[in-house]
């Protein structure tokens, strides 16, 4: 799967942009052909695109993970044990956005920042950096007494590179490390990495099918976890983005998605999602 993307993404033929869409920033150049927003939302699906809020822009994100249809009908086909994140992303500037999240596994603050824009017939990418600082809601007193107050942070930075090589198709690459203050597994390393992989393109003016996936590239052989795998549709209305997927990881902060994904595809063990976007 990841060389498949990685195939695309560095060999794919480069085609013209030019298009107008979501918000009058997608799908378009600007003066100096700079171009502005591979993608609609601030996500592929799980994974952060390189989308940036404009200044003093506001969005509202709820991200909704059903439990695994896996369940049948004893979970109500997954419907039942539901997780929502609540999440609000402002943009500082154009080229600065910060964000703060609160699910019932994590809370979550932080900042995506634009490094460098991709220009038509000149730099070929467009380089974002994400930090994250996560604090971990799962971890309870009460089932690790020892456990201290800074067991439960968690730190990820990532460095996303994409390329929108016509107005279908867009890629990125996402180079990923992560810590975990307190893991489960006594031989799973605390600092992690990962290599996030993901796409969007486009079928019509307000669709697009969306991608991503993650290979955790230092998880200890007795781990339980699996790589996440996500496939979607974006439907852009307006003044938001409705994203729908099927994903294996329910978890939706990214060390939640990166290093404890549980679902595995092969068995049917997959979690029916939404993110609703709206800008204000």
């Amino acid at each position: 799967m990841k060389y498949l993307f990685l195939t695309l993404f560095f060999l794919t033929t480069q085609m013209a942009v030019s298009q107008d869409d979501l918000l009058s920033q997608i799908d378009t150049t600007d003066t100096n052909k700079t171009v502005v927003a591979a993608f609609k939302a601030m996500k592929i699906v799980n994974l952060e695109s390189t989308k940036l809020a404009s200044k003093k822009e506001l969005y509202l994100v709820i991200a909704h993970r059903f439990a695994s249809i896996k369940e049948n009908i004893e979970g109500f086909f997954g419907l039942d044990n539901a997780i929502t994140q609540i999440k609000f992303i402002y943009g500082v500037s154009d080229k600065l956005t910060l964000a703060a999240a609160r699910s019932e596994q994590a809370y979550d603050f932080s900042a995506k920042y634009l490094l460098k824009s991709q220009v038509q017939d000149g730099f070929p990418v467009t380089l974002v950096g994400f930090n994250s600082l996560g604090f971990n809601n799962l971890l309870k007193q009460s089932n690790y007494p020892k456990m201290d107050f800074g067991d439960r942070f968690i730190y990820v930075t990532q460095l996303l590179v994409s390329r929108k090589w016509n107005e279908k198709l867009s890629l990125e690459v996402a180079p990923t490390y992560f810590h975990e203050n307190f893991v489960i597994n006594d031989s799973q390393s605390n600092s992690q990495f990962a290599l996030g992989l993901g796409g969007r393109y486009k079928i019509s003016k307000r669709v697009s099918i969306n991608a991503d996936y993650a290979a955790h590239l230092n998880r200890t052989s007795s781990s339980i976890y699996n790589n996440p795998l996500s496939v979607g549709v974006d439907i852009e209305t307006g003044g938001h983005v409705f994203q729908m997927h099927f994903t294996n990881s329910q978890g939706i902060h990214e060390a939640g998605f990166l290093g404890n994904t549980t679902g595995d595809w092969s068995k049917g063990d997959v979690f029916f999602g939404f993110n609703l976007v709206r800008v204000f």
